[in-house]
């Protein structure tokens, strides 16, 4: 039924006096131009998109679409929120002998944003280091523990759309505490300072400095030194790896990393070599999405190289291919457990004790090596926010998500481009041994079994969908998964709104996407692999995970699955 209702004109002209007023206040002048453009042009419903309220300071900081007016990323905001964070340093005793560090992506206003939230940092009295050029985010993780900083902000909106831009934080060891220091925000932090954020009122009277401090390549040759010194000095490093940074800032990092750890310079996709924020060859700068390692799988195939990989645009997570006779193309893309199981035995079998950790939505594998090796096992909500803090002998963390962190005394966050060396260095060994990861994953999965893995995803246009489906999931939790009895039914609420599901074989993890209108579930099944059984096994275990996608789908009432 079409809905005939007027629109309320008290409504509309608060509306209009809102943007008017910010218009008033908004110090970039092709933002304010934007705007009174749109008042003259009578859009009030584009003005009201942008004004519904501000762009959510969350844990992982800011992002948004780069648009003028308080919903969207543009200098405004990222003034408003450099004057809310730079109040909250400030007020936990923070004083210019702890530098504020500033990193920026390759991203439209990247750098703009970053010389803004210095000239917060300085006009507050407080010292602001600027990152040398667009670098990598593990690159401003690695520099606030390196530097001693207080903080440290990175203007990147990782793999998002190209119309996108966000502001994320870390705290230095002070305010991070053991288990946080380098690493992102979690709460109460986040709140504390969104309340700073909110507290600032005009953005005129925020008192503004110079751009800070200018750091010199110094702090990447250290961050390399660092990176080079995570794989073993005396292994074998014959290998050729085919590799693209897909538009973004870790190209030429990964490169001299590669050559200063002792291996040849990958070879590069040239089209995707150069920093660009308008990601050309791609329609969305993420390794997970379907094509997006197409080019690079190319390359390999002309080259004859013995591994694929890929980094996200600002060089924090890290996606492998590999051979693979069997598969379309003759290659295929690891899963993100893939990586990790395989990077996780690899750093085990080469001695490194502590702490290996992962998410309650990646494959529980992890947690049976850990067991079988007698090595410390921690699980956590997901987001590296989190696995950052699991424990203080950390040694390992990955999540699904093709984040991976191999040196957590350096970087405290996810690197794709230090786990890009591992994965190297394991490659090469293997291949030293007439042996491939293919086959190590074959090797384990002949020892423990196969546990497949996959995800459901339902995207909606209305919200509500998704907090109907977990309350129908509440309301009428699945007795049985695969035939078996649910051994064991968590809700993990109020700490989230999450769901898992476990049977003795299998598991399913729900709950709502942090950063997109999805439902999302995780699914999992494990089936045992008896002497000369392995490719049977895998086959049964596909079907199983098919069944499980069936059967998750019903219980959550929602049947149009995106893949």
């Amino acid at each position: 039924m079409t809905d005939h209702t007027a629109p309320d004109p008290a409504h509309t002209e608060s509306l209009l006096a809102s943007v008017r007023a910010w218009i008033d206040d908004d110090p970039d002048p092709a933002d304010r131009d934007e705007l009174s453009a749109l008042l003259d042009a009578g859009n009030t419903a584009e003005l009201a998109d942008r004004f519904a309220g501000p762009l959510t300071f969350g844990t992982a900081g800011l992002r948004g679409p780069l648009r003028a007016g308080p919903n969207g990323m543009n200098l405004a905001v990222v003034r408003q929120a450099a004057a809310g964070l730079v109040s909250w340093l400030r007020a936990n005793d923070t004083t210019a002998d702890e530098p504020l560090v500033i990193g920026y992506d390759a991203r439209r206003g990247s750098k703009q944003f970053a010389e803004e939230t210095a000239r917060v940092a300085t006009g507050a009295g407080l010292r602001a280091l600027v990152m040398p050029r667009n670098l990598p985010t593990p690159l401003l993780a690695f520099a606030v523990r390196h530097l001693g900083g207080c903080a440290g902000v990175m203007v990147t909106a990782s793999h998002n759309p190209p119309q996108d831009n966000g502001y994320k934080v870390y705290l230095g060891a002070r305010l991070g505490g053991e288990l946080g220091a380098g690493a992102q925000i979690v709460p109460p932090v986040d709140g504390e300072i969104s309340a700073r954020i909110a507290a600032v009122t005009k953005l005129a009277d925020v008192p503004l400095g110079d751009s800070g401090e200018l750091l010199d390549e110094s702090i990447v040759t250290a961050y390399l030194d660092r990176a080079a010194s995570v794989v073993d000095s005396d292994g074998p490093r014959d290998l050729v790896v085919a590799y693209t940074p897909m538009h973004g800032v870790g190209g030429q990092v990964a490169a001299d990393a590669f050559v200063r750890a002792g291996f040849a310079e990958p070879h590069h996709v040239d089209a995707q070599w150069t920093p660009d924020g308008t990601f050309p060859t791609v329609s969305f700068p993420n390794p997970e999405e379907p094509g997006a390692m197409d080019r690079v799988i190319a390359l390999a195939k002309q080259v004859n190289a013995d591994i694929a990989i890929a980094s996200d645009p600002d060089a924090d997570r890290c996606a492998v291919a590999i051979p693979a006779p069997a598969a379309p193309g003759g290659w295929r893309m690891l899963r993100g457990d893939e990586v990790g199981v395989l990077l996780a035995d690899h750093l085990m079998r080469r001695g490194r004790r502590g702490t290996y950790a992962t998410t309650i939505v990646s494959s529980s594998l992890l947690k049976t090596l850990t067991a079988e090796r007698g090595l410390g096992y921690a699980e956590t909500l997901t987001g590296f926010k989190w696995i950052s803090r699991s424990a203080a002998d950390l040694c390992f963390g990955y999540e699904e998500a093709l984040g991976y962190c191999v040196d957590p005394d350096g970087v405290r966050d996810k690197d794709g481009i230090t786990a890009a060396l591992v994965v190297a260095e394991l490659a090469a060994g293997l291949k030293a041994e007439l042996r491939t990861p293919a086959d190590r994953l074959d090797e384990i999965a002949a020892q423990h079994g196969v546990y497949a893995t996959d995800q459901l995803s339902v995207r909606v246009d209305d919200l509500s969908e998704i907090s109907d489906a977990m309350a129908r999931l509440r309301s009428k939790t699945p007795t049985t998964l695969l035939d078996e009895p649910v051994s064991s039914a968590e809700d993990l609420q109020p700490d989230a709104d999450v769901v898992i599901l476990r049977t003795p074989e299998c598991r399913v993890v729900v709950r709502p996407s942090g950063t997109e209108p999805k439902l999302k579930a995780y699914l999992e099944v494990r089936e045992p692999v008896a002497e000369g059984d392995l490719a049977s096994a895998r086959e049964r275990a596909s079907a199983a995970l098919t069944a499980l996608r069936t059967e998750t789908a019903a219980a959550l009432g929602i049947w149009s699955v995106a893949p």
